[in-house]
């Protein structure tokens, strides 16, 4: 039996998660997912993240030689939306102008930035449309959430909104409301948080992974700005040391050297007092960050959702609903699921649901 697939690309640091799905009438079956290791001390040889391309597009055609039988056909490629100009949410078709913006202008460099040329490359072979869909560049904050106390730094939306509206969907299904009705405030804990509101359909406001986000494993997330900048100014560190321990070797890492909070939480069981309290403190900085974002939604809420892959932690799950039960319902969604998400984003256009955005695009706050 043929059968019709959608391919779905997730780059990451040192991988490349690759995921086939098949439609059917009613919804995606899984066929087939992996993660494709990538040597570090290889892909430190490459002059930049772009240079990566062409290694990854050959690993990702080797998943699908090994996955693709005679019979089937892929219909369509899905990459993760990289570190884009403000977006608003949604799918957006890949073409060259952004596959050039992602490999060379991005508003930062990260290993997401090559889902849209993966996707592209991939796809060209296949004769098939390329997207990405809810890059985190997404920004819907609503006009009050962009004032701060000076007008030349407004707030601004970097956000896990592929796996955070995926949530809201799933929760939507769940308590029986089209996805536009739904209150919630979403935390995804991994090794960013993000921590946003969901109204209306939209992220109208989150904590940004730099300003007044929670510490993580890896991040430094909000530090009080006087010291931060009597450390910038101090010749201590040089830019790109400094920008490293405030992401990528800040937070739990920071404090414990570890980024693994399994391995924290067995820390905390062998008695280590300072493992707790950083721990305690992470959680503690979550719970604030969602009863605010509770407060934007006016504590009028169809629940709270855990995600991410803290939400595995049965220790992190347990803290937070101890916290935060009395505001609303505690759902949780363990894991990001984003190459499900990827594949449910092209099919919404396969099924002639969603109408897909053509680069360059704008988010209306623009």
């Amino acid at each position: 039996m043929s059968r019709d697939l959608i391919l779905a690309i997730n780059p990451g640091t040192t991988t490349t998660r690759c995921a086939l799905y098949a439609m059917s009438s009613s919804q995606l079956l899984s066929v087939a997912e992996q993660n494709l290791d990538h040597d570090e001390t290889m892909m430190t040889q490459f002059a930049n993240i772009a240079a990566q391309l062409e290694y990854r597009a050959k690993c990702v055609e080797e998943f699908l030689g090994s996955e693709l039988q005679e019979s089937d056909r892929l219909v369509a490629c899905a990459g993760r939306g990289g570190m884009l100009t403000p977006v608003p949410a949604g799918v957006i078709a890949v073409n060259q102008a952004l596959v050039d913006f992602a490999l060379h202008t991005p508003v930062y460099h990260h290993a997401s930035n090559l889902g849209a040329p993966l996707a592209h490359s991939i796809a060209q072979l296949h004769g098939v449309p390329a997207f990405i869909v809810d890059p985190v560049s997404v920004d819907e904050l609503a006009p009050i959430a962009r004032i701060t106390g000076s007008p030349e730094l407004p707030r601004f939306s970097f956000v896990h909104a592929l796996n955070i509206r995926a949530c809201g969907r799933k929760l939507a299904t769940d308590v029986g409301k089209d996805f536009k009705d739904v209150r919630a405030v979403i935390a995804h804990l991994g090794a960013g948080f993000s921590i946003a509101t969901l109204m209306d359909g939209q992220l109208v406001d989150s904590s940004n992974r730099m300003e007044i986000s929670p510490f993580t494993p890896e991040r430094a997330g909000g530090l009080p700005p006087l010291p931060l900048i009597e450390l910038c100014y101090s010749e201590r560190y040089s830019k790109p040391e400094l920008l490293s321990r405030l992401y990528g070797q800040g937070g739990v890492f920071a404090h414990l050297g570890t980024k693994d909070i399994r391995r924290v939480e067995a820390m905390i069981e062998a008695g280590d007092g300072k493992a707790r309290l950083v721990y305690d403190a992470m959680l503690y900085q979550v719970a604030k960050a969602i009863g605010a974002m509770a407060a934007v939604a006016d504590f009028d809420l169809d629940a709270i959702v855990l995600t991410g892959g803290l939400a595995n932690s049965t220790g992190v799950v347990d803290s937070l609903r101890r916290r935060l039960h009395r505001i609303a319902e505690i759902k949780v969604y363990p894991g990001s699921n984003e190459c499900l998400a990827l594949a449910e984003g092209a099919a919404r256009v396969l099924n002639n649901s969603e109408v897909p955005m053509t680069w360059p695009v704008r988010a209306v706050a623009e």
